[in-house]
């Protein structure tokens, strides 16, 4: 009876830390300028799927316990470790259990950075999360549609770091910190698990034990959150993009306001010509009502059901019979590039880079 107080308590504590958060961060929000959108790369070759550094090893299949796994988290790695040295890595290993009774293990990735004045419990996450691992079922399945996101997130931190670093070396030197605006940090979560080991319906093994495990990882008392989950301002999934055509809807009503600043930067990028593909109403669109779907299965759904605002850059799955093993041709290349800089920019915009843009 105690615990399960316990729990609601810090449920509680974890929602009204996150409402309070989100509403700070609406009122701190500041777009980027024409002249910002405009420096936004698209990543070019990078995302060729043949052939580009970052997204082309990736395209394999990539079922938890097989070498092709164990290749793309040691791309991730390899990557994070030689260019960009100043984030932080930590593994959450657990296991889970085919119906043959095979024990599998479960590995999600988290690179992070915060400001160098942090103490531990401190910073307040934006979090990107996206899954790498892919379908066992059919045999050969690529999933490119969850393999792109994977590419995009570590071009957003490569895109970023550098204004990352400038804006921290300029708060240090004034001294500035210790406020929910000032002490903004970014989590990028490479989440495992995410699909059935049997062929079922999405499992999301790896999202529902590091939400528990975040959930439980307590603070130093006077931190400012209880725990590590509570920490987290925004949850930003980003899954099945990259077809043609995308159409994405707003899931929660508390965070429609962030969806209405994704489709507003998407609009003027738009506007200003950056963006590639043609498509009238935009990806997201701006006014679109908010779509509250019963019995959703998506990694954000561990984190939502604790409370912990979310926000879904989720196309509707398409039909298996268009592509079965959801291979690289799925993919189309100016939807590809628009993505990149869409979610770049919102990255930015979040962080409040506008304050190290010179005018």
């Amino acid at each position: 009876m105690r615990s399960n107080l316990s729990s609601l308590i810090n449920h509680v504590i974890t929602v009204v830390l996150a409402l309070q958060s989100i509403l700070i961060a609406s009122h701190a929000y500041m777009p980027l300028s024409d002249d910002f959108l405009r420096n936004i790369s698209s990543g070019g070759q990078d995302f060729e799927p043949g052939n580009g550094a970052i997204l082309s090893p990736i395209l394999i299949p990539r079922v938890p316990g097989t070498a092709g796994h164990a290749s793309v988290q040691h791309h991730f790695v390899n990557f994070f470790s030689t260019q960009l040295p100043k984030w932080k890595l930590q593994w959450y290993n657990s296991s889970a259990t085919a119906n043959k009774g095979a024990n599998v293990p479960i590995s999600n990735l988290v690179f992070s950075r915060e400001p160098p004045w942090t103490k531990v419990g401190q910073a307040n996450w934006l979090t990107l999360a996206v899954h790498y691992d892919s379908k066992s079922v059919p045999e050969g399945h690529i999933g490119a549609t969850s393999a792109l996101p994977c590419a995009i997130l570590m071009h957003v931190a490569r895109s970023i770091d550098g204004y990352m670093t400038q804006m921290h070396d300029e708060m240090d030197a004034l001294g500035e910190g210790g406020t929910v605006a000032m002490d903004m940090g970014i989590q990028l979560m490479f989440l495992d698990g995410t699909e059935s080991l049997d062929g079922g319906e999405a499992a999301l093994y790896g999202s529902r034990d590091l939400s528990n495990t975040l959930e439980k990882n307590v603070n130093p008392l006077g931190s400012g959150y209880p725990n590590s989950l509570s920490q987290i301002r925004i949850f930003t999934l980003l899954d099945g993009v990259g077809a043609a055509s995308p159409m994405v809807s707003s899931y929660c009503l508390v965070t429609s306001w962030v969806y209405e600043r994704v489709a507003n930067l998407e609009g003027r990028m738009r506007k200003i010509g950056l963006l590639e593909t043609t498509k009238s109403t935009g990806f997201l669109s701006e006014g679109n009502a908010t779509n509250v779907q019963a019995g959703m299965v998506a990694d954000s759904v561990p984190f939502m059901e604790r409370g912990t605002p979310f926000l879904n850059l989720q196309s509707p799955p398409l039909p298996s019979s268009q592509n079965g093993l959801e291979d690289a041709s799925i993919l189309d290349a100016p939807t590809v590039r628009d993505w990149v800089k869409i979610v770049t920019g919102f990255t930015l915009e979040w962080l409040d880079m506008m304050e190290v843009w010179p005018e």
